[in-house]
C-alpha cells in the first residue's frame, strides 16, 4: 500500500519502518553480525557495537555509476545512470516503497562543476509477501540521471554517496561511495548509453509516449469501504496493468482489481482505500497515480496527479436500476429538445392523417414508430460497442463528426422534404403495401417505422438532463449494460408514441384529413429543408469550402430532378430519375472520399473566449483565476441554445470578460482526442458540457446541460470562495 505524497515524505516515513525492521531482524539473529567499517547505520539507529549490521552486501548488490558519454562536450544535460545489479531473489525499492523499506537516495556532496542532478524512477514492480505490498526492482535496474554542469564544456567530477536497502528473506541497508570523472572533450556515446536509454524509456510520463491515457478517476464503493475507480485506455492491449497510488498520510491504497475490455485496450481498475481517523477526505486528496504495464522490452507507465471526482450521479451509489430510470427520464425529456422537433413534423403529419380512423390503425401506427425508435437506439448501442472494441473514442452524437453520416442525413432530409411537397412517392413492396392498407393508415407501417429511426438519429446532437449521466455510465460498463441503458433511452423517447398506442382515442379525435393538409405539408417540408441547411453548415465546418459548396449543389440538383420528375411527362421522368439517383450517389461518394487538404482551421473565438487548453487550467487556478470551460460543436443544437440565451447574454459575457476570469471554448465539431479525454475525465461522453474552476474548486464544478445565468453566477461564486464576487454579479443573479 502506498500512503506518501512525495519521494521526500516517502523517505522519511519509510525510515521509521525500516529502523524498526532492521533492529528486529538483528535481535532475532536474521542478519549477519560483524564490523561496521564499510556501512554506516541509518541516522538515529543506535545499536551496540556487537550488534552492528554487517558490511557483507557485495554478494547481494553491485552498484555503479555509468556515464552515457565519453566526455562532457557542450551538453547542458549529461546522461548518467545509477546501476543496481541484484542477486537472484533480492530487490531494492522505488521512491514510495509501500508497506516496508525505503527508497534509494543519493547525496552529491563533494561533486565539482555540478549545478543539478535530476534522478528518475523507471516503472516499478509490485511485490507481495505475507500480505505486505512493496514496490521496487529486482535483477537489474538503472536509474537515469540528468547531470547539469554549472559551466558547460568544463570537466565534471561526480561524488555520490548512495544509501539503499536490499531485501530477500532479510533486509540489509547498504551504502556506497562512488565517483565518476567526466572530462572535457567531444561527447561521443559511451558503451553504457544504450543501457541507460533502455531504462529511460521505462520512466512513466503523461502516457503519450507509451500509448496510455486515463479516462476516469472517481470515488466508488461506500462510506465504510471506499474505492478508487480508474478507467485507463491503451493504444494496444494491456498485458498485466497495475496502479500505484501515492496520497497524503492516513490514506492507504491496496492492489487494484482489474477488468479488461475492448480486446484488452480498456482497463477498469478498482483500488480499495483504507482511511485512518485523521486522514483527509478522499474527495479532497491530491493523488499521484502511476499506471504501469509490461511492454515488449521492460515496462511502460503513465504518471498523473489528480483529485478524484465524486461518484457520478447514482452510478456507484445506486447502480444499474437507478441508471435505467435516469435513462428513461432522459429519453422522455429528449422529445422536448430542439434536435427532435424538425423530424416530429413527419409524425405530426401522420397523426393528422389518422383522424377518425379505427383504433387498430392508430395503435399500429404508433407502435411502428416506437419500434423504429428502439431499433435505432439498439443500432447506436451496437455501433458504439463496435467502436469501443476497435479502441476508438466514442460518445453521444459523435456520428455528427463524420462527413459521410452528415451527407446521408442531408440526403434523407431532402428526400423527406420533397416527399412532403408531393414531388415523389416511395413505392412499397407488395406485402408492406398490404399491411399499410389494412393496419397503418397515414404513412403506412414502414413509413412510421422509418420516422422513428429518423427521429432518433436527429436527436443525437442534443443532450437532455439525465441523459449525460446515463450515457456516461453505459460507455464505461459492460456491453450488456450498454445495450440495457440505450434500450431504456429508446423507451423514454418512444414513450409518447406508446401512450397514444395505449389510448388511441387521443389521435382519433383530431380533425379528418382535408385540403388544409396541403398547406401543412408545405410548412412541414420547409421545416425539414431548414434542418438540412443547418446540417450543411455543420458539414462545411468539417470539410473544405469547395466540398461543402459542391454538396449543396448536389442536394439542389437532387431536389430539382425530383421536381422535374413530378412536373414532366413520361418522356422525361426516366431521365429525371436517373439524375436524382446520380446526384444522391455523387453526394455520398463526395463525403466518403478522403480529404485532399488539411481540414479547415476553426474560426477565432469571439468575445471573451479563448481556445481550450486543458493543461493550462491548473496553472491559471494556482494564479487565483477563475476558469470556465464550454465544450460545444456546430452540430449541437442545445449548445447553440445555451450560447444564444445564456453565455452570449451581455451581462454574463461582461462577467466572463473580467480580468479574474478565463473563458475557454472547446470546439468538438470535428473529432478531437484531447476533448474526448477531457469529457471522459468527468464521466461524460456527450455535449453540451460546461465546468467552472477556481481556487475553491480546482477540480471543476460541472454545470447542468441546460444553462441559466443564476447557475453560472453561483458556480463562479463557489469556485472563487469570495463574498465580493456575489456582490459584483448580483445584477446578473437577479435576472
Amino acid at each position: 500500500m502506498l500512503s506518501n505524497p512525495s519521494p521526500a515524505v516517502a523517505h522519511r516515513s519509510s525510515w521509521g519502518r525500516c529502523r524498526f525492521a532492521a533492529l528486529a531482524a538483528v535481535l532475532l539473529g536474521l542478519v549477519q553480525v560483524g564490523p561496521a567499517s564499510a556501512v554506516e547505520l541509518p541516522a538515529g539507529l543506535d545499536l551496540p557495537q556487537s550488534l552492528a549490521i554487517s558490511s557483507e552486501v557485495a554478494d547481494e548488490t553491485d552498484v555503479r555509476l555509468l556515464a552515457g558519454v565519453t566526455a562532457v562536450g557542450d551538453l547542458a544535460e549529461i546522461p548518467v545512470g545509477l546501476r543496481f545489479q541484484l542477486a537472484e531473489g533480492w530487490k531494492t525499492y522505488w521512491r514510495s516503497p509501500g508497506d516496508a523499506g525505503y527508497p534509494v537516495s543519493v547525496d552529491w556532496t563533494g561533486s565539482q562543476n555540478l549545478a543539478a542532478a535530476e534522478f528518475s524512477w523507471p516503472a516499478p514492480h509490485r511485490f507481495t509477501l505475507f500480505g505486505l505490498q512493496t514496490f521496487g526492482y529486482s535483477d537489474e535496474v538503472v536509474f537515469p540521471i540528468k547531470v547539469r554542469p554549472e559551466k558547460v564544456g568544463e570537466p565534471v567530477h561526480l561524488a555520490a554517496q548512495i544509501r539503499y536497502l536490499v531485501c530477500k528473506d532479510v533486509c540489509i541497508p547498504g551504502e556506497a561511495r562512488l565517483a565518476l570523472e567526466l572530462p572535457a572533450g567531444p561527447a561521443d556515446p559511451a558503451p553504457a548509453l544504450q543501457l541507460i536509454e533502455r531504462f529511460a524509456v521505462q520512466i512513466p510520463d503523461d502516457g503519450a509516449a507509451h500509448g496510455l491515457a486515463l479516462d476516469r478517476v472517481e470515488i466508488g464503493g461506500n462510506a465504510a469501504r471506499p474505492t478508487l475507480e480508474v478507467t485507463a485506455r491503451s493504444e494496444f492491449s494491456f498485458r498485466s496493468p497495475d496502479l500505484l497510488v501515492e496520497g497524503p498520510p492516513g490514506l492507504q491504497f491496496g492492489a487494484p482489481a482489474v477488468r479488461l475490455e475492448q480486446d484488452g485496450r480498456l482497463a477498469h481498475l478498482s483500488v480499495p482505500v483504507t482511511a485512518e481517523e485523521d486522514a483527509p477526505p478522499l474527495k479532497e486528496a491530491r493523488l499521484t497515480l502511476t499506471l504501469v504495464d509490461e511492454a515488449e522490452v521492460g515496462r511502460r507507465g503513465l504518471e498523473q496527479v489528480v483529485t478524484p471526482a465524486p461518484p457520478s450521479s447514482a452510478q456507484t451509489a445506486l447502480g444499474l436500476p437507478a441508471i435505467l430510470g435516469l435513462a428513461l427520464l432522459g429519453g422522455l425529456i429528449l422529445n422536448l429538445m430542439p434536435c427532435v422537433l424538425p423530424v416530429l413534423s413527419l409524425k405530426l403529419l401522420g397523426v393528422v392523417g389518422l383522424g377518425g380512423r379505427e383504433a387498430r390503425a392508430v395503435r399500429a401506427s404508433f407502435l411502428a414508430s416506437a419500434a423504429g425508435v428502439l431499433t435505432a437506439f439498439l443500432g447506436l448501442a451496437a455501433a458504439l460497442a463496435g467502436l469501443q472494441a476497435a479502441g476508438l473514442a466514442v460518445g453521444w452524437g459523435i456520428q455528427f463528426q463524420q462527413p459521410l453520416f452528415l451527407a446521408a442525413m442531408l440526403l434523407l432530409l431532402t428526400l423527406f422534404a420533397c416527399n412532403l411537397w408531393g414531388w415523389f412517392e416511395i413505392p412499397l413492396p407488395g406485402f408492406l403495401g398490404d399491411l399499410a392498407v389494412r393496419h397503418g393508415g397515414g404513412q403506412g407501417l414502414a413509413g412510421n417505422f422509418v420516422t422513428g429511426i429518423f427521429a432518433t438519429l436527429l436527436a443525437t446532437p442534443c443532450s437532455a438532463p439525465f441523459l449525460g449521466t446515463a450515457v456516461g455510465f453505459a460507455l464505461t460498463r459492460t456491453t450488456a449494460e450498454l445495450f440495457a441503458v440505450f434500450a431504456a433511452l429508446g423507451v423514454g423517447l418512444a414513450l409518447p408514441y406508446l401512450v397514444v398506442a395505449a389510448v388511441p382515442g387521443l389521435a382519433r379525435s383530431l380533425p379528418r384529413p382535408g385540403p388544409w393538409m396541403s398547406r401543412l405539408r408545405l410548412l412541414l417540408g420547409l421545416a425539414l429543408a431548414g434542418t438540412a441547411i443547418w446540417l450543411l453548415t455543420v458539414l462545411a465546418a468539417q470539410v473544405e469550402r469547395r466540398t461543402a459548396i459542391l454538396a449543396g449543389l448536389l442536394l439542389l440538383a437532387l431536389a430539382t430532378a425530383l421536381w422535374l420528375r413530378h412536373r414532366s411527362g413520361n418522356s422525361l421522368r426516366r431521365t429525371a430519375s436517373v439524375g436524382a439517383a446520380a446526384s444522391a450517389v455523387a453526394l455520398l461518394l463526395l463525403a466518403a472520399a478522403p480529404p485532399t487538404a488539411t481540414a479547415p482551421v476553426a474560426a477565432p473565438q469571439a468575445g471573451p473566449w479563448r481556445p481550450f487548453d486543458a493543461r493550462a487550467i491548473a496553472g491559471l487556478v494556482d494564479e487565483g483565476k477563475l476558469v470556465i470551460v464550454d465544450v460545444t460543436a456546430d452540430w449541437c443544437i442545445t449548445c447553440k441554445v445555451n450560447e444564444k440565451l445564456v453565455l452570449d447574454d451581455p451581462e454574463v459575457a461582461a462577467r466572463l470578460a473580467a480580468a479574474d476570469v478565463v473563458a475557454m471554448r472547446a470546439d468538438w465539431t470535428r473529432p478531437d482526442e484531447t476533448i474526448a479525454r477531457y469529457l471522459a475525465s468527468f464521466g461524460r461522453y456527450g455535449i453540451p458540457f460546461n465546468a467552472v474552476y477556481g481556487p475553491q474548486a480546482p477540480d471543476g464544478i460541472v454545470l447542468p446541460e441546460l444553462l441559466s445565468k443564476a447557475e453560472i453566477v453561483a458556480a463562479l461564486e463557489r469556485a472563487a470562495g469570495s463574498a465580493d464576487l456575489a456582490a459584483a454579479v448580483s445584477g446578473v443573479q437577479r435576472e
